[in-house]
């Protein structure tokens, strides 16, 4: 009988995938670029460099601080000279543009596409194709529209091409945030708070109908540091000044191609096929022929080139933890205390490892789950050096388990800190007597019901629950005073829940410098005193059919709705995620550690 049910639920299973991939595809329409591969190739599979090609990178490629898969795959993407957008780890991308630069069969690179990788991320990949230019090998980059995104990257290029249609958006940060008291309040259910730092303002989505005055003044910090670093890595770029760049964001921001070309923030405009003229020439490609330009995508041409930095047993490991922070096993986009831990208990017990560098990508989430996980690195790094790689986030919880490391990188636009604690206690007592619905409790202790959502908590309760997260707090302010060496006097002044961008972090003392994962494995290999090492990722790839399911479920809807999707459509999706999120506060104190819910910046 169990295995009935097990083929019954792979069979609805595979109904299930290819319902929705039939119905993505008609969705699509016959005049989009947009497709959908049952990837069956796997790493091993040889790929054909021609000589002169160019190096391609579509800016919506997935890059991930996680292994893709390492056999079949689901591609969604664009098609371009015969290139797809997969997914790639960090590593992996860096990695194929050093090796590019080198590469007597890459002739050049070629960027297109939006993305949307977070600013972290977008500074390493920068920084890998700065380096990548001084080999001499030109980069092109074109498309028919960017964000301060995309131009954070596509600024770089010897070659910047906006289409003759095109537009650049220039017009600066902003942080939203959605606020649901009101609907809270409105349908009966009510919140009670428990906190620990005054800037930890997790929770003021659903108490408040707008920012703190603490939360918005170090927004208002975090949003003017990350935008003064776009200004000045933009106008070095572009021969500009930040005050030139600032005069047109105030300007309003929306430069037509036209404009853009004559404020010199592109080299050219024009349309995609006198681009390919160009690239056909940079190839040795013969337009009269029509011959299609010699190309690779990324993600393919990291399948082709080492990790290696020699030959040897000795490795340095590089550790993914990314996403939200639950007690458990965890999964897809999820940090589980128990698998995570189990990872560091393995590198710690294998030989071969010699060093480690912990790359964080999270804004933290249960208290009690990030203190295991803070541990288990602290295990590590008394046997064995372990650095750590800060990605997009990596605060709260997140930045709990990097003070156990031995060092800490940061990229400039990394957000960190929110060294904090704080509980969220709902009830539904109006919501239920509203609908007819009355609990009755006996009990053989006085706060035997502390916790029920059947009323309010009364304030001998919310007492009681507050010491619990106050002495957390002081816990969480031990553990980075004694991971960093600082007394906890220096750690409280830089706590206090704030949220930091990694340039301010590194004046704060919380980070130790500023670069990438390179950096950070280059500094774990000096650590462990190594001359050659190979690089290994863990954990291993994900199964395909989590893949599938992460791609089908997760992106299908919004990249069938394009890329700029129906505003009112966003807000809902945003409401839904705060409620979803809410089901995912599973700490069993109910106690979390965790950035502000929603804020989102653009």
């Amino acid at each position: 009988m169990r295995e009935f049910f097990k083929w019954m639920a792979a069979s609805a299973l595979g109904t299930l995938v290819g319902l929705v991939t039939f119905t993505a595809l008609v969705g699509i329409g016959a005049g989009s670029l947009l497709f959908l591969i049952i990837a069956s190739t796997s790493r091993e599979t040889e790929t054909t460099l021609e000589p002169n090609s160019m190096l391609v990178l579509d800016l919506a490629t997935d890059i991930r601080d996680s292994i893709p898969p390492s056999g079949a795959g689901i591609v969604f993407g664009d098609t371009l000279a015969g290139t797809t957008t997969q997914s790639i780890s960090v590593y992996q991308a860096l990695n194929a543009i050093q090796q590019a630069a080198t590469d007597d069969d890459i002739s050049g690179l070629f960027i297109y596409g939006n993305s949307d990788s977070g600013f972290a991320t977008l500074w390493e990949l920068r920084q890998a194709l700065t380096d990548f230019q001084e080999s001499g090998k030109p980069i092109v980059a074109y498309e028919v529209g960017w964000s301060e995104r995309d131009y954070y990257i596509t600024s770089l290029a010897d070659t910047l091409v906006l289409d003759t249609t095109g537009i650049l958006e220039l017009n600066g940060f902003q942080a939203e945030t959605q606020f649901l008291a009101g609907a809270l309040e409105k349908y009966g259910v009510g919140v009670q708070v428990l906190q620990a730092g005054r800037y930890k303002s997790a929770v003021e989505p659903f108490t408040r109908s707008d920012n703190s005055p603490e939360d918005r003044a170090q927004t208002e910090a975090l949003l003017a540091s990350l935008w003064q670093e776009f200004l000045t890595v933009v106008a070095e770029s572009r021969d500009s000044t930040p005050t030139d760049l600032q005069q047109l964001a105030d300007a309003g921001g929306i430069l037509m191609a036209t404009e853009a070309e004559t404020a010199k923030l592109v080299d050219r405009v024009a349309y995609y096929e006198d681009v390919l003229t160009d690239l056909q020439a940079l190839t040795e490609s013969d337009a009269d022929l029509g011959e299609d330009i010699p190309a690779i995508d990324l993600v393919s041409y990291s399948h082709t080139v080492s990790s290696d930095h020699g030959r040897s047993r000795d490795v340095v490991a590089v550790l993914y933890a990314e996403g939200e922070i639950i007690l458990g096993e965890g999964g897809m986009g999820v940090i589980g205390s128990d698998s995570l831990s189990r990872s560091l208990r393995d590198l710690r017990l294998d030989d071969d490892i010699k060093a480690v560098v912990l790359r964080i990508n999270s804004p933290g989430g249960s208290a009690t789950a990030s203190e295991i996980i803070t541990d288990a690195v602290k295990r590590l790094q008394a046997e064995k050096p372990v650095i750590v790689s800060m990605g997009n986030l990596a605060a709260s919880g997140g930045y709990m388990m990097a003070a156990a490391g031995e060092r800490i990188y940061a990229a400039p636009n990394t957000i960190t800190g929110s060294i904090g604690v704080f509980g969220l206690i709902l009830n539904l007592q109006e919501l239920a007597n509203r609908n007819g619905i009355t609990w009755d409790v006996v009990k053989t202790a006085r706060f035997a019901d502390m916790g029920t959502i059947a009323r309010p908590q009364s304030p001998e309760e919310l007492a009681l629950q507050q010491a619990v997260v106050t002495q957390l707090y002081d816990r969480f302010v031990t553990l980075v005073a004694e991971g960093r060496d600082l007394t906890k006097a220096r750690v409280e002044s830089v706590a206090q829940g704030r949220v930091w961008a990694g340039n301010d972090a590194l004046q704060a003392g919380l980070v130790d410098e500023i670069g990438g994962i390179e950096a950070a494995i280059a500094a774990a290999a000096e650590a462990a005193e190594l001359d050659t090492w190979r690089v290994q990722e863990y954990p291993q790839p994900r199964t395909l059919s989590d893949e599938i399911f992460e791609r089908l479920f997760g992106n299908v809807v919004s990249r069938l709705q394009g890329q700029r999707t129906h505003p009112v459509l966003m807000e809902l999706q945003r409401a839904q995620a705060q409620w979803t999120l809410l089901e995912s506060l599973s700490d069993p104190h109910g106690i979390y550690t965790r950035l502000p819910f929603n804020t989102e910046i653009e």
